[in-house]
């Protein structure tokens, strides 16, 4: 998670929301990481997760990730936890809830109703204090 965080640090001083993500083999190797670009390549998927699965696809040469953990420290949205249903990302671990957006606990529940033909296991909370305060601060002084 700290390299998530790594990446939402950078992604801040881009001027972007910072959420970074990383996703590692089951081994723990890296295989990408991103944090989010939506403002700079003005392109409205270019979220941290979503790139990291396309970088990560590119490595790997498949569209399917199994046997992968995503690390990210803002809870998915609807496009991403998505994405990463259908890239068969075995686990992810989110820090902090998205109250507004979030597809996994906050607002729906999505992969819970076992209607999809992937689940994923989900961890939540780790750096959760960090990277919500980094979230807050970023939006906090946006509104200054």
């Amino acid at each position: 998670m700290r390299l998530a965080y790594g990446e939402a640090l950078r992604a801040a001083e881009r001027g972007e929301v910072p959420v970074g993500a990383v996703l590692c083999a089951a081994d723990g190797t890296v295989l990408a990481q991103a944090g989010n670009s939506v403002i700079g390549s003005h392109d409205p998927s270019a979220h941290a997760e979503i790139l990291v699965l396309r970088r990560a696809g590119q490595c790997l040469k498949n569209y399917r990730l199994p046997d992968t953990t995503l690390y990210v420290t803002l809870e998915p949205c609807i496009m991403c936890f998505g994405a990463l249903i259908h890239a068969r990302v075995d686990r992810l671990v989110f820090a902090a809830h998205d109250p507004k957006t979030g597809a996994v606990e906050s607002r729906c529940q999505i992969g819970r109703d076992n209607l999809f033909n992937h689940k994923i296991k989900v961890e939540t909370g780790v750096m959760a204090a960090e990277c919500g305060a980094l979230l807050k601060n970023f939006f906090r002084s946006r509104r200054s």
